[in-house]
């Protein structure tokens, strides 16, 4: 599904203009990304799931072309664990 695919069904499903429904999902986004950002990022959703921020430490890699060993950098990263209610949909 795309996000035009989700605005379209977010503002058949609460009877809202896509304008509105385009403008719920970008603030939406917008407030998760935000809560991500702080030191302890963490979104819970009860029933749907977590976002949760996590730092994924340096480490070695290797080239498939060369077979060299290469360094790879930490970085923070975003998780999703699927809540109880999600996981019984699929």
């Amino acid at each position: 599904m795309t996000k035009a695919e989700l605005i379209e069904q977010m503002a058949k499903d609460a009877g809202i203009s896509k304008v509105a429904a385009g403008a719920s999902l970008d603030s939406f986004m917008g407030n998760v990304a935000k809560a991500l950002k702080k030191r302890n990022g963490k979104v819970t959703l009860v029933g749907f799931g977590t976002f949760k921020k996590v730092y994924r430490k340096t480490r070695k890699g290797r080239n498939p072309q060369t077979g060299e060993v290469i360094k790879i950098k930490g970085k923070n990263v975003v998780k999703f664990s699927a809540g109880k209610k999600l996981l019984d949909y699929l």
